[in-house]
């Protein structure tokens, strides 16, 4: 079971419909947030890998990019748990940037494939009422 959003939070998630913007900027919201806080994470908890707090944030930024020079890497196991968290927000954020972008492509070919289809239909509507119309002349003409 899983606790109640806070009212405010919930009301700013749900107030709008989400789209593929909107979820985007929510993932990197959360991205930036795990990111800093594995970042300082890492320095309070393992300070013989990550005796600075900017190391530390230096890692989380390479982990959360999917870089991974390996130059500062956790050791103890607690540390590889917040590797483990900043690697999968890092995944997700590419794919929803990714499906963000496939969604803006997908909508516009929509529109246009839309648009050329009510064209069409119009031009074979507008076809159909003038060979009605001829038809209806040469049936008062005899």
């Amino acid at each position: 079971m899983t606790a109640p959003l806070h009212p405010r939070f919930e009301h700013r998630l749900t107030r709008k419909e989400m789209t593929a913007a909107r979820a985007g900027m929510l993932i990197a919201a959360v991205t930036v947030m795990v990111t800093i806080a594995a970042g300082v994470l890492m320095w309070v908890l393992d300070h013989s890998e990550f005796p600075n707090v900017w190391l530390g944030l230096w890692w989380a930024v390479q982990t959360v990019t999917t870089v991974g020079y390996g130059d500062v890497t956790p050791r103890n196991e607690i540390g590889r748990a917040i590797a483990t968290i900043v690697m999968l927000t890092g995944i997700g954020f590419l794919t929803v940037v990714t499906a963000s972008i496939t969604a803006v492509f997908v909508e516009s070919a929509r529109r246009r494939f839309r648009a050329d289809s009510e064209k069409a239909e119009h031009d074979r509507h507008s076809e159909i009422m003038e060979r009605l119309e001829r038809i209806e002349a040469r049936l008062r003409d005899t």
